[in-house]
């Protein structure tokens, strides 16, 4: 299969385009820099409106990860713009290049993020849950809304709704792994939120279970069983043999990160179910959370 993809040089995307290649399939990737012919890639520039046409003629399936880092820059204004703007210009531009298209793609897997929920407390969400409210939840309302041209020429359109991705190569768990091995990690204040995770394996075998089966509209790519953030916590200094039970007091991130970043990020619980993937069948490798660390830190248990 021909399948192109946005954002492939991320966390998620890289090993993404290494699992398409390893399973035969040819991966053309949309970038942004000036490429040559024959190079498996073409350009496009969301923010000028131009892509590729002619080179996406022909591609099979299209999975769109492109986006500005939530976490990489303290909010601003001008920062949140950008944010915002990096997905919804992108999205509308791809989806109707896409939809004017002599030969359409079967298929658009089109990123998203369970930040749609907002913050839940204790209340258990699905696919059919209403959006909540907030900034991220804003962006994730636009950001699918953006695909819908694709939607109206008969593209088969899934809304992978990314829970919190579990990596020693990058993400949360990468940044918070230096304090939990020096001893100092913890739950961030009262740990009482629910972080709803995935591991980076089954993020990318969730992507191409998308590919293969006939599922639209929003799917939550979370593990089946969300933990509480002490309970995270502690699990993580379980599987590297460190104390975890040290609070980091909430004003410390918001200090280092912004207020607003800082409960976005940290202090918003969504308990997320994946019933789309699991009434579909999909298998997860790792359902629960201390053989979700184990995998993706290689820390087999003893």
């Amino acid at each position: 299969m021909r399948v192109a993809v946005t954002g492939s040089s991320g966390l998620i995307g890289s090993a993404l385009v290494t699992r398409l290649e390893a399973a035969g399939h040819t991966v053309i990737r949309v970038v942004r820099r000036p490429t040559t012919p024959g190079q498996g890639a073409i350009t496009w520039d969301p923010d000028a409106g131009t892509i590729d046409r002619a080179g996406l003629e022909g591609i099979e399936a299209v999975i769109h990860l492109a986006g500005a880092g939530i976490g990489d820059k303290r909010w601003s204004d001008e920062r949140k713009r950008v944010i915002l703007e990096s997905r919804t210009k992108g999205t509308a531009l791809l989806a109707e290049a896409l939809a004017g298209l002599e030969q359409k793609p079967a298929v658009l897997i089109s990123g998203s993020a369970i930040g749609y929920y907002g913050d839940r407390g204790d209340e258990v969400v699905t696919e059919q849950s209403r959006a909540g409210e907030g900034f991220l939840a804003d962006i994730c309302v636009q950001w699918e809304a953006a695909a819908t041209p694709a939607i109206d020429a008969g593209i088969r359109v899934a809304f992978a709704r990314t829970g919190i991705v579990l990596s020693g190569a990058g993400g949360a768990l990468a940044k918070m792994l230096p304090l939990f091995r020096f001893g100092v990690g913890g739950p961030f204040g009262a740990g009482r939120d629910w972080w709803s995770w995935i591991t980076l394996a089954d993020e990318i075998d969730a992507l191409v279970f998308l590919l293969d089966h006939d599922i639209e509209g929003p799917v939550n790519l979370t593990a089946p069983n969300a933990v509480r953030n002490k309970e995270l916590a502690k699990t993580l200094g379980h599987v590297l043999s460190r104390p975890s039970l040290l609070p980091v007091p909430a004003f410390g991130p918001k200090l280092l990160l912004g207020g607003e970043l800082a409960e976005a990020l940290l202090f918003t619980s969504a308990n997320v179910k994946p019933t789309v993937l699991e009434a579909a069948g999909y298998p997860f490798g790792a359902d629960q959370l201390e053989a979700g660390l184990r995998s993706v830190l290689d820390r087999p248990a003893a």
